[in-house]
């Protein structure tokens, strides 16, 4: 007979972990990184930490703030070092670090991505909005004005998840194929109406994550310093 599976993030057996908000927070993590967000409720966090649902209570009012939580502590591990007066390798790097997030949590993915959408900006959990304060700060800094770095970070965070979208979406439909048109289901396509689409499977099936993000972020970035450093534009007119 095989013994009952421990819940997630269990102690000793005999022992019983001392409830706290980080460790809710991060059982729901754990939880929706291998089941997904559907599977995130009081009860089944219960069940996972050996708890009464009514005890998390303390710690989330509702799904709504565990989902909440869930988001901040995935953004918390996003480090951002606003005083770098390297403006464009710090947004890099955070492009990169982004990415990589994303990849180690992706179904928290769209909870980042369209949760916002329904909380006004002042309502959003403090921890979300860190990298907002932080990214303008950064590029306040660099010499942008203030309203002209705020359309700054709404283009850059805009490319970023719309990279990562697009990468989590790859889908090989049959990796033991060889042949690049028929592994990516491309060979469904009818030729007369997609022949550029079909040319290009070869370079679809060697997708890289990391190069594209680079090329991506290269496009932005020289935009930026062009338009930040123009002949004859202060950096409050850079952007107008």
């Amino acid at each position: 007979m095989t013994a009952p599976k421990e819940p997630l993030n269990s102690p000793a057996r005999g022992e019983k972990a001392r409830l706290s908000r980080e460790l809710v927070l991060s059982t729901a993590l754990e939880l929706v990184d291998r089941e997904g967000l559907d599977a995130l409720t009081m009860r089944r966090l219960g069940q996972q930490l050996g708890r009464d649902p009514m005890s998390l209570y303390r710690y989330a009012a509702n799904r709504a703030a565990l989902l909440d939580g869930v988001s901040e502590l995935v953004l918390n591990e996003l480090a951002i070092f606003p005083e770098d007066p390297d403006w464009q390798a710090q947004l890099r790097r955070i492009a990169h670090d982004l990415r990589l997030l994303a990849l180690r949590h992706p179904n928290v993915v769209p909870l980042l991505v369209t949760r916002p959408l329904s909380t006004p900006l002042g309502l959003r959990p403090l921890g979300t909005l860190r990298p907002l304060e932080q990214i303008l700060a950064l590029l306040i800094d660099a010499g942008f004005a203030a309203e002209d770095a705020l359309h700054v970070y709404r283009a850059y965070y805009g490319f970023l998840y719309g990279h990562i979208l697009n990468e989590l979406q790859e889908f090989v439909v049959d990796p033991d194929e060889n042949e690049a048109l028929l592994r990516l289901g491309l060979h469904r396509l009818p030729v007369k109406d997609f022949p550029r689409l079909r040319a290009l499977a070869p370079v679809l099936a060697d997708y890289d994550g990391a190069a594209e993000l680079d090329q991506g972020i290269d496009i932005l970035l020289s935009g930026l310093a062009a338009r930040l450093s123009g002949p004859g534009k202060p950096a409050g007119e850079a952007l107008g």
